[in-house]
């Protein structure tokens, strides 16, 4: 069992920088594959990043490769998603998801394949 509290949004302007964090608690999280997706009023929840359990493996949603950085720290139990480079396109809410198979250094892209979900964060991102 994973239980997962994200935090750090907020509104910001186009061109700006935000980081989220998601706290876990539960001992899988340390061998779970993490990510974040983003789902904006009317539009289906979609990939934004995901990052293997030992951190060595990372995959991006095209729309954010090289502005967006996915990273964890296994000993605080946490997983950023650094945003840099902000667009109003970004505006939505961002969940933190935990799951994939057990240390595995696997992509996972698809909302199906994670079975713990945070309650969401806004981040508005202003023109």
């Amino acid at each position: 069992q994973v239980q997962l509290v994200e935090s750090g949004g907020g509104l910001v302007q186009a061109g700006g920088s935000l980081r989220l964090s998601c706290a876990a608690s539960g001992r899988t999280f340390r061998s779970a594959a993490m990510g974040w997706f983003r789902q904006a009023p009317g539009k289906e929840r979609e990939f934004v990043a995901t990052i293997s359990w030992s951190g060595r493996g990372t995959d991006y949603a095209d729309s954010v490769k090289g502005r967006f950085t996915i990273s964890r720290d296994n000993a605080k139990n946490t997983v950023y998603l650094q945003m840099n480079s902000l667009k109003p396109e970004d505006t939505a809410v961002y969940y933190c998801a935990a799951g994939g198979a057990l240390y595995s250094s696997g992509s996972y892209r698809k909302v199906g394949e994670y079975d713990y979900w945070g309650q969401g964060t806004q981040v508005t991102v202003s023109s």
